[in-house]
């Protein structure tokens, strides 16, 4: 379908714009504001309690922040924000909106994990080792015993996808399912369909991954763009064992081949795999807020993976 009609209205806010406009200009960074405003704000599901915590991992201590739905949940899931490897927190929605929303949608105990970042000297394998402790904390320390999830958004979804993999090779296999939203897990990153990347054409600079782009974050991540660890870019690794996966796709987006390549990978390793595809939307939508309908769908088809039997 077209580029959300909503999104395609506010396009012009953003057009010409750059990161350096956005780090030096107010006036640029107001047109994002705006940009980014939603059709409603999004209050805070009712019932869900929120508790920032730390807790110890290999590299010093991590920010987690805990999400308890009311009730007693049967379900725990671990959830990794993206922003490239090097940038994000847990106060982007696509961290605590999505995190808060799950909890309440699916009834789940959802921990959301501010792993260190691409930046001053931190490289791979650092940010996974962060996600990777959460993930132990959470299934044999918060929620021993719980039928357990991980997932991510982005780069998040690659650091959730390769603590699966680390999960799956040692033996324990705590992991019930993967969910994966938008996952950047190939390097180099497959190319769009001619048809979607003649509509990409229309969209903002601003809103694109050109090959500079991902080569920069693959480097800020893992230091180099030769010779990558299987677990870097974990559409490299061997994806066999891994439990159920549900990939939520953006359609206007740069990264979505490799989503969809990674379907694709997946089942032909014999994991059961479902795929949603959020209708023109671009890269990153669930930084915005279930006011948005795709929003809501999408946040939806998540919640609906979690709800589901064994």
């Amino acid at each position: 379908m077209p580029f959300h009609p909503y999104l395609a209205e506010k396009l012009d806010l953003i057009r010409g714009l750059s990161r350096e406009d956005l780090a030096t200009n107010p006036a640029a960074r107001q047109r994002m504001i705006d940009y980014l405003r939603d059709p409603a704000e999004w209050i805070m599901p009712s019932g869900v309690l929120v508790e920032d915590l730390r807790i110890d991992g290999p590299h010093g201590s991590i920010p987690v922040r805990v999400y308890r739905p009311p009730g007693t949940p049967a379900t725990a899931l671990l959830w990794a924000h993206g922003g490239g490897f090097a940038f994000g927190d847990l106060e982007m929605p696509e961290a605590h909106v999505v995190s808060a929303e799950l909890a309440a949608r699916a009834g789940v105990f959802v921990v959301s994990v501010d792993y260190r970042l691409a930046q001053n000297g931190v490289r791979y394998p650092v940010p996974l080792d962060d996600v990777d402790a959460a993930w132990r904390w959470l299934t044999t320390e918060a929620m021993p015993g719980c039928r357990a999830a991980i997932g991510g958004a982005s780069a998040g979804a690659a650091l959730a996808l390769a603590a699966a993999l680390r999960d799956r090779d040692s033996g324990r296999s705590r992991a019930a399912l993967v969910l994966l939203a938008y996952p950047f897990a190939h390097y180099p990153n497959p190319a769009l369909d001619d048809a979607t990347a003649a509509e990409m054409r229309a969209l903002p600079p601003f809103m694109r991954f050109p090959v500079a782009a991902i080569e920069g974050m693959v480097s800020a991540y893992v230091g180099r763009i030769g010779d990558l660890p299987p677990d870097a870019l974990p559409g490299a690794a061997r994806l066999g064992g891994l439990p159920a996966t549900h990939i939520l796709l953006s359609e206007y987006d740069d990264l979505r081949p490799s989503g969809e390549l990674l379907g694709r990978q997946l089942r032909e390793a014999g994991v059961p795999v479902s795929t949603y595809l959020a209708r023109g939307m671009p890269h990153g939508h669930l930084n915005r807020t279930p006011s948005l309908d795709e929003v809501d769908a999408s946040l939806g088809y998540l919640a609906a993976a979690l709800r589901a039997s064994p």
